[in-house]
């Protein structure tokens, strides 16, 4: 398997306006944190182009798909041989060039750490 660079930010930037209508997209109807999480869950998953290649702490892994964990944390699935494990998609490093649809992530990274506008 060709070994691909991944970083844990893009090979492109979204500005922040760019960032803040993402999240404002993805969390038009959502009343509470909990509902804006699952607003993102679905742009995510209706967006990012899987399965992609990554590197997960030096090992090439496959990103299967996101899914949400026992603390409703939106993750990657990535498999590696018989080995599956959950990253956090915060923390998930993206390959270069980046898949279709990273830009969700970007927006869920922007407003996990706060960066969203207008709140």
């Amino acid at each position: 398997m060709p070994q691909k660079r991944a970083t844990k930010s893009t090979s492109f930037r979204l500005t922040k306006i760019k960032l803040d209508a993402l999240v404002d997209e993805a969390t038009v109807d959502a009343h509470d944190e909990d509902e804006q999480r699952m607003g993102f869950f679905t742009m995510i998953q209706d967006n990012l182009g899987v399965p992609f290649e990554t590197i997960v702490l030096g090992a090439p892994v496959v990103v299967e798909k996101v899914d949400l964990n026992k603390r409703d944390e939106i993750v990657a699935i990535c498999v590696r041989g018989r080995e599956r494990q959950a990253v956090p998609i915060v923390d998930l490093p993206l390959p270069s060039p980046p898949p279709k649809g990273v830009e969700w992530i970007e927006a869920y990274r922007h407003w996990a750490c706060g960066g969203q506008g207008d709140e």
